[in-house]
């Protein structure tokens, strides 16, 4: 059994870090625009790069924002393996829903922007 036995707890305490990351960055999860840019810099974060220096206070928050919802999507994948469907709430959905808007929109599908949301 994985370290992920209760899901929809991890699940909220992940949301709620996500919500206090947004605070710091002053990200407002209703604004689209807004949060697909964060999505953008979470698929170019490279350590070191700009807008990605864990020296730097706001960069770190944000590194740590783009390492919860790598960890969000670990839980979500150790609880679909167990049959359970775990969800996130309107923080997540927004950052999953760019994140994958801005994945599809790189592999070249042109339907990226009218993806469903995520979990």
């Amino acid at each position: 059994m994985s370290g992920f036995e209760n899901y929809s707890g991890e699940a909220r305490q992940i949301e709620h870090e996500i919500e206090t990351k947004g605070v710091i960055l002053g990200i407002d999860w209703d604004d689209a625009a807004q949060v697909r840019e964060l999505a953008r810099q979470a698929l170019d974060c490279k350590l070191g790069a700009n807008n990605c220096e864990p020296d730097n206070p706001a960069d770190r928050a944000r590194i740590e924002l783009f390492g919860l919802a790598q960890l969000m999507l670990t839980v979500m994948k150790e609880s679909a393996n167990a049959d359970i469907h775990t969800h996130g709430g309107a923080a997540w959905k927004a950052f999953a829903h760019a994140l994958w808007t801005e994945h599809d929109l790189r592999q070249g599908n042109p339907a990226a922007d009218s993806k469903p949301g995520i979990g």
